[in-house]
Order: structure tokens, then sequence, then C-alpha cells
């Protein structure tokens, strides 16, 4: 049984910023879970009995070599990708990279390629939670009282 196919997956996501605000992206591989070919804010599913901070910190470093620091975490999404028949409900945790580490592909056959980009001049394609993960952080942007974590 797969989880996102034969149930509902749960994922977590990182929307990791550097100093000049660009959001870190990267294309999904061949061997990607789904949306193949389309820029995400990174993530992966969460593993039986492990928290949604511990899993993202996990993907990140596992996937991309870096340890982040989690600031603020988005409200649950509805992610329906009905054309690949697969339902998630993933979070997203905005994070930073300590200074000195720089991420690199580990799982290059999940992920073809890894950039910064201006909010303002995102990639295309966004794959579908990104889209939503970015709308969520523009009205993140405007609000006064979020309660960091």
């Amino acid at each position: 049984m797969k989880p996102g196919i034969d149930y509902i997956g749960i994922s977590v996501g990182a929307l990791i910023l550097n100093e000049q605000g660009e959001i870190f992206l990267t294309k999904r591989g061949k061997r990607a879970t789904n949306e193949r070919g389309t820029w995400e804010i990174p993530g992966g599913k969460v593993r039986f009995g492990e928290t949604l901070k511990a899993a993202v910190l996990r993907e990140m470093q596992e996937e991309y070599g870096v340890e982040i620091v989690l600031a603020y975490q988005f409200p649950a999404q509805d992610h329906l990708l009905k054309d690949e028949k697969q339902h998630w409900v993933p979070t997203c945790f905005i994070a930073t990279i300590p200074p000195g580490q720089e991420p690199v592909i580990r799982e290059p056959d999940k992920c073809e390629a890894i950039g910064w980009f201006s909010p303002d001049k995102l990639p295309s394609p966004l794959s579908v939670i990104t889209k939503l993960d970015i709308a969520t952080y523009r009205k993140y942007l405007t609000k006064t009282d979020v309660n960091m974590i």
C-alpha cells in the first residue's frame, strides 16, 4: 500500500528563504512521486510515528544535505491530483538555512535541478501545492499577528 495512492498521504514542505528573500525551489525528477518536471517547495512524506517538524528536518537533510531552522508552520492544505489519482494533506514550514551550508542534490532521480528564486520571478511550471504555498506565504507576509514556532 502506498501513501497518497492507496490511502491519504501526509507530507511536509519547507519554504526556505535566504537573506535576499529568495525562495529555494527544486525541480521534480523522473522518479518523483508525482508532478514530475514541475518546480516545487521541497518536502516529503511523513513516516508513521514521526512528527511534522521531525519529518521536514529529516527530508531536508536527506535530500539536500542541509539543516534548517523552522520559523512558522502554515495550516494543512488539500493537495488533490485527480489526473494522477493521488490525495495528500501537506503542511509547509517557513525556514532558513544557517550560514555555511548550501543545498546540494542528493537524490538525482527525484530532483533534477535546484535554485534560489525571487518570489516575483518564479520558474515554471510550479507544482499544485507550491502554488498554494506561495499564495499562503504572500498572505503570511501581510499579517502582523502570526505565531512563530
